[in-house]
């Protein structure tokens, strides 16, 4: 079962019944999305929870905005999401009426949710045209919104392919049946990820709804990472090539900095995204914070001068666990239920481009990955990636991994990484970005900078299917209440604050081939420091050689991974991949991210190979030498893993770990407590101290007995 790191380490997480609820308490029921056949939805398939809402999405089509109408236009764009929502919980409310009326959904749902479209599409066409641009063609168009099926429908009783109904790359995603003025895809959606994936699902037929929400996630949202096929795969650096890292170590967000704001895509607008974000780096971002206010804020970072912004939408385990959002806008009302998982690690590896060096960011860039409505947009945007500890090699789209016994999911963002060179943000939130092509080149016009490659690494067990996740709790991250939590509406969200001088050190470390930041090897962060997963980002995403040949170590991996294309989600720029050393030769035993024994795949000490909670639980490592228990350098119990680098060791690291900004490491596990004796002789000395004045207590309390019974 899944632990919850952020509060109740090692302990199980409580276990929920989970309700299913037609028309109850505000609580949303219906499940949703496009039927591949005659493009609607049936009674039946609304009251069994199988439909969503359907509507066009206006924010991508916008790509031409002046600047004078981008604020009304932003809250405007918010304002159709709110009414999508509500048109959603109005749906999952009206099992009764819809029983008596078939036309009610249409009619009374669709409808009137079309109607508020029309004024508010007037309403930023005028606000267009009052700026003196052209009034975008096909605005009114996109009005329409329909009620169809989300693929989510329970199993039949007998045979049948209820276990393949949400799989098979889910073909039935939007079908034939498009609205107008969408630009959503047909067909076989999800990316190419088909490779034989539905019905993979241990063999579970999808039962239900899913989810406490009653709105997802389902049976068929899961697939075996086991089943995948190795799928990654990297262009090969040439030229001017620029192959170095930098690693910027800002924690996993054990402070809790939560909300369910977006001020990049809905500046202005409480609860914009409609779901809540995990917050690490700048600490006052919400949607109303100012450029300047970014600029002089708190940062969870290691290094004070990446004041950055780096958020996602968090993971939750579907357990019943009522959490702090759980009767607000963006959390349970909205159908993202149940208990918020802190991460167990999180990477932050900044790469280069397989073909050119690269630019500087400019200040204050927005990027946003992945495309939080892409269960009804269609996969074009879609960004992010899901793995296993140990199966970084094979990378999912469109499914929840199901990770075997001693392996953590692993969720990645590979940032666009190429700049138009004049905006650092457009109306649309995406057309100032590009990705590079399949052998790393810009497209014209645009110039190669730093590619954030984020990796996230969870605790959380595979739930049980059979039974709904009753045993063992379902989990995904939260979602616009009409995207059912499916796993390719993941995305991330980064404003560029490093201060300047930073910024030139990463590019130069980049174009120099070097590995730098956080956890650099010898050098720059205080020798060993932010050993494992923390060191140079871990698993597949992006660590550089570290001049010893040896690569980004297999990172969490515990196992040899092929490298990938820098603009794979997940996947980095370069590195000899298999080593388990992480660049620089860093020792791996310092403060590595979550503090066990770290992503550069070790074993625990003491030649044990049980995978159960060590670290990212990978796998052991053949190549990789597990320091004897002498060593003082990196103490590989509960400190990072095993002290295998070639330099960087713990003087510096210490004072490093014991500088942290508060919240911006992850806990111990009790395990890990309960192994670590310290990472260097002071902290050896400061427990010896209470055992060495409590002997000399007793020894002078023996010679005064024996002086009274003397002189007695």
């Amino acid at each position: 079962m899944a632990r919850n790191t952020r509060r109740r380490p090692k302990q199980r997480a409580t276990l929920a019944a989970f309700a299913l609820i037609l028309g109850g308490g505000g609580m949303m029921a219906a499940n949703v999305y496009a039927s591949a056949t005659d493009g609607g939805t049936s009674d039946a398939q609304v009251l069994s929870g199988a439909a969503t809402i359907d509507c066009p999405d206006v924010a991508t089509q916008l790509t031409e905005v002046p600047d004078q109408a981008r604020a009304e236009v932003d809250k405007e764009l918010a304002n159709l999401d709110a009414q999508i929502a509500e048109a959603y919980k109005r749906l999952g409310e009206s099992g009764d009426a819809i029983r008596q009326d078939p036309g009610f959904a249409e009619n009374a749902i669709a409808g009137p949710l079309k109607d508020k479209r029309a004024a508010v599409l007037a309403r930023i066409g005028a606000a267009i045209e009052k700026a003196g641009a052209e009034r975008p063609q096909g605005l009114d168009d996109l009005a329409a919104c329909a009620v169809r099926d989300s693929g989510n429908a329970p199993a039949p009783e007998e045979g049948g392919d209820g276990g393949e109904q949400a799989g098979d790359g889910q073909d039935q995603q939007n079908g034939d049946g498009q609205q107008d003025g969408g630009e959503q895809q047909g067909g076989d959606q999800q990316d190419g990820q088909d490779q034989d994936q539905g019905g993979q699902d241990g063999g579970q037929e999808q039962g239900g709804n899913g989810g406490q929400a009653g709105n997802g996630p389902v049976a068929g949202d899961y697939v075996s990472i086991e089943s995948v096929q190795p799928n990654v795969d990297k262009p090969q650096a040439s030229g001017d090539a620029s192959t170095g890292t930098f690693t910027s170590e800002c924690g996993v967000n054990a402070n809790g900095v939560f909300n369910s704001d977006n001020v990049i895509a809905a500046p202005g607008v409480s609860n914009g995204a409609h779901h809540f974000h995990d917050y690490i780096g700048n600490q006052a971002t919400n949607a109303f914070v100012s450029d300047d206010e970014l600029t002089r804020a708190e940062t969870s970072c290691e290094d004070q001068r990446d004041k950055s912004s780096y958020y996602w939408p968090v993971l939750r385990l579907q357990n019943g666990t009522e959490e702090q959002d759980a009767q607000s806008p963006g959390g349970g009302i909205e159908g993202n239920a149940g208990e918020i998982v802190t991460p167990k690690d999180v990477t932050l590896t900044f790469v280069g481009n397989p073909k050119a060096k690269v630019t500087a960011m400019p200040r204050l860039l927005r990027i946003i990955t992945g495309d939080a409505k892409s269960f009804v947009n269609g996969p074009a945007n879609a960004n992010a990636s899901w793995s296993c500890t140990g199966f970084e090699d094979r990378q999912l789209k469109d499914k929840y991994p199901l990770c075997p016994e001693g392996s953590d999911v692993v969720r990645s963002f590979a940032f666009q990484s190429c700049w138009d060179g004049r905006n650092i943000d457009s109306a649309n939130h995406r057309t100032h970005m590009a990705f590079t092509d399949a052998e790393g080149n810009c497209p014209a016009g645009f110039q190669p900078i730093p590619q954030l490659v984020q990796r996230i690494v969870y605790d959380v067990d595979a739930p049980s299917l059979e039974d709904g996740g009753k045993t063992v709790p379902l989990f995904a991250v939260d979602s616009f209440p009409e995207q059912l939590h499916k796993p390719i509406t993941d995305h991330g969200d980064f404003i560029n604050v490093f201060e300047e001088d930073l910024m030139n050190e990463m590019v130069d470390c980049i174009n120099e081939g070097r590995t730098c930041g956080a956890g650099a090897g010898g050098g720059d962060n205080g020798g060993g420091d932010n050993g494992g997963d923390n060191g140079n980002g871990g698993g597949d995403d992006g660590n550089g050689d570290d001049g010893n040949g040896n690569g980004n170590g297999g990172g969490d991996n515990g196992a040899e991974q092929p490298t990938a294309t820098p603009d794979e989600p997940g996947q980095g720029d370069d590195g000899g991949q298999d080593d388990g050393n992480q660049g620089g030769g860093q020792n791996d035993g310092d403060q590595g991210g979550d503090q066990g024994n770290q992503d550069g795949g070790q074993e625990p000490p003491a030649a044990t190979e049980e995978p159960a909670d060590n670290g990212d639980k990978a796998t052991a490592q053949p190549d990789v030498k597990v320091s004897e228990p002498a060593d003082a350098g990196g103490q590989d119990d509960a400190q990072g893993g095993a002290d295998n680098g070639d330099g960087g060791n713990d003087g510096g690291g210490q004072e490093a770990q014991a500088a942290q900004v508060p919240g911006s490491l992850p806990e111990l596990e009790d395990d890990t407590q309960a192994q670590g004796a310290g990472g260097s002789l002071a902290e050896t000395g400061a427990q010896l101290w209470p055992a060495a004045i409590g002997g000399v207590l007793v020894i002078f309390g023996f010679f005064v007995l024996r002086s009274v019974r003397r002189n007695a």
